[in-house]
């Protein structure tokens, strides 16, 4: 998929997707793919940054207010972590529709799922409408 690499990197990064061309086209695809690689790249640099602050971060603190204080940070840190690990996989699941070809279309309904909506969210599965009936649904059922 090199083709596809190239596509983006001719634009030094300016090029952005628009209603004015085919939807999902090579080109679409080609920057979807990259900005999906360049957001896991990002969280798995961080993930590292982590590992390293926690193992330097053994210390003992005598305080019990400096260690409780340290405690949570951990806590939120590894809290955050994890999240960014389930976000990983959506990110995988989006590669893996970019290659075969369902990036961009709704689980739901197989319409496309719209660019303003896969520029905010790129590991979006259901268009706006669809995600609005979800969630309805969703509460009307915590409701019960």
């Amino acid at each position: 998929m090199n083709a596809l690499a190239s596509v983006v990197s001719d634009e030094s990064g300016l090029y952005r997707p628009s209603d004015n061309e085919p939807f999902m086209s090579e080109r679409q695809l080609a920057y979807f793919k990259k900005k999906l690689l360049d957001w896991k790249d990002e969280i798995l640099r961080e993930s590292k940054g982590t590992v390293v602050n926690l193992k330097a971060e053994t210390e003992n603190h005598p305080d019990l207010v400096d260690r409780a204080s340290s405690e949570s940070d951990r806590a939120l840190e590894l809290r955050t972590r994890d999240r960014q690990r389930k976000l990983i996989s959506k990110i995988d699941d989006a590669l893996r529709r970019i290659e075969d070809g369902s990036y961009g279309y709704c689980e739901d309904t197989g319409e496309p799922i719209g660019l303003g909506r896969l520029e905010a969210r790129p590991t979006a599965t259901l268009s706006v409408e669809a995600q609005e009936r979800h969630e309805r649904r969703e509460r009307v059922h915590r409701d019960d």
